[in-house]
């Protein structure tokens, strides 16, 4: 692992947030020429303001730090944000394209950061980045195992893609790890399954399913929705009638509050878990849903989403992301959008340059310690090493919504519940008074 004067590298980065008190315009950040960070985004979705967030919030702290030391001169980071639309319900991709190459071209981006944020999108944009040899970092959005695979199939074409945010096949291992948890514990062997008609919804989804029944759930049914899909009585009824305990939910679109509504509406005995429940990771949620979605509980991909004590960096950033924005971190994208700055700052120092060729070599070589657990890319994939440790690689988060707040996430050691705080007993509790769930 990284280390910096004898320091390991997470005490020297994290220590560029306690100089927020600077401004922007001190120190040395305005000498040289900006190094713009362009950020195609799908702006007016969770998944893209809270990235945007974030990534401004780590600029503004670099920067008011003295900037990125390149080559003994320093210079700042500069970000240009163009709202892709690409989480929109039939948009075409070429709106996501269209937002890229303006980066590119208008904006002189030296680097893509963030998105395209939908799957499709991003997996589309992969030939334009290479087309223009322009480093690009996902860290929103894009789940589908598809990116990292062609990195990986076509090295010399897309060598300059790479993902800092999870990926579908290890957020349901994950998710198999907590469920099996939930079904020792609570004794529970029936599942319904929820999915959103995207590519990594489906997949998931599909992958879940077979897991799952390997290892002895009993899935009694699974649907699929259109994206901004309103009513979900249908599939509710179904679960319902099928006896399912846990209701599986990989949705990312903000309907996901309606549905949450109509469940505890429809009083169905079943057990919210989201893989990914998009409204109930934001702060309206409580207020979106009259209360009604307390304690499902939901994964934001990375830690440093919900508050936890991940890695010493992680409730630093929690509470920055909070004082800057006056909201905390929102949802899946905060966290691992805010440490894209930090990364690119390393490996741009370290290769003393912004050639493309030379910061592809030192971004493979990138090993540091950020806000939720240990950032390394595999070489060959450009894909975050994950691990259930942060000591080893980034870790995922788990948490229930309680009282209108985010309780503390579940952190990897807990195994989704084996810490005596865990939620789970309070969920657990809680169910049995509100809806009588067999449990």
């Amino acid at each position: 692992m990284k280390r910096l004067g004898g320091l390991p590298s997470w005490i020297v980065f994290a220590a560029v947030t306690v100089c927020v008190g600077f401004l922007p315009g001190q120190g040395l950040a305005q000498q040289g020429q900006p190094i713009v960070l362009g950020a195609p985004l799908a702006t007016a979705f969770l998944y893209g303001w809270d990235a945007e967030r974030a990534i401004r919030l780590a600029v503004e702290e670099i920067n008011a730090a003295g900037g990125v030391n390149l080559a003994g001169q320093k210079r700042p980071f500069q970000v240009e944000v163009i709202d892709t639309r690409d989480l929109e319900p039939a948009v075409p991709v070429s709106e996501a394209l269209l937002a890229v190459e303006k980066l590119i071209l208008r904006k002189k981006a030296d680097f893509i950061v963030g998105g395209p944020v939908r799957s499709e999108a991003a997996l589309a944009a992969m030939d334009l980045l290479s087309k223009h040899k322009k480093i690009s970092i996902l860290s929103t959005g894009a789940l589908t195992p598809k990116y990292h695979e062609r990195v990986a199939e076509e090295y010399d074409n897309f060598k300059y893609c790479f993902r800092i945010s999870g990926e579908a096949k290890w957020l349901v291992n994950e998710i198999i790890t907590c469920l099996m948890e939930i079904k020792s514990r609570f004794n529970l062997e029936r599942m319904f399954i929820m999915v959103q008609d995207v590519a990594h919804a489906r997949a998931g989804g599909d992958i879940i399913e077979k897991l799952a029944s390997q290892k002895g759930w009993q899935v009694t049914g699974k649907e699929v929705y259109p994206t901004g899909t309103t009513d979900y009585s249908m599939g509710l009824l179904a679960a319902r009638r099928t006896k399912a305990q846990v209701l599986l939910i990989w949705m990312d679109m903000p309907e996901t509050s309606i549905l949450l509504k109509q469940w505890y509406d429809m009083k169905v005995p079943a057990l919210p878990f989201g893989s990914i429940i998009a409204a109930a990771e934001q702060p309206g949620f409580w207020k979106a849903t009259e209360g009604k979605g307390e304690f499902c509980l939901a994964n934001v991909v990375n830690a440093g989403n919900a508050p936890s004590q991940a890695t010493p960096w992680t409730m630093k950033f929690y509470e920055a992301y909070t004082k800057r924005w006056g909201v905390e971190p929102e949802g899946y994208g905060t966290s691992s959008s805010y440490m894209v700055p930090y990364v690119l700052k390393d490996a741009i120092e370290r290769a003393g340059s912004l050639d493309p060729e030379k910061l592809v070599a030192a971004l493979e070589e990138t090993d540091l310690v950020g806000v939720y657990g240990r950032i390394k890319f595999d070489p060959k994939t450009h894909q975050i090493i994950p691990s259930l440790d942060p000591q080893e690689g980034a870790v995922g988060d788990h948490f229930s919504v309680a009282g209108g707040q985010k309780s503390r996430g579940l952190s990897p050691e807990d195994s989704c519940g084996r810490n005596p705080a865990s939620p789970l007993d309070e969920v657990k509790k809680r169910y049995v008074q509100r809806i009588g769930l067999g449990i």
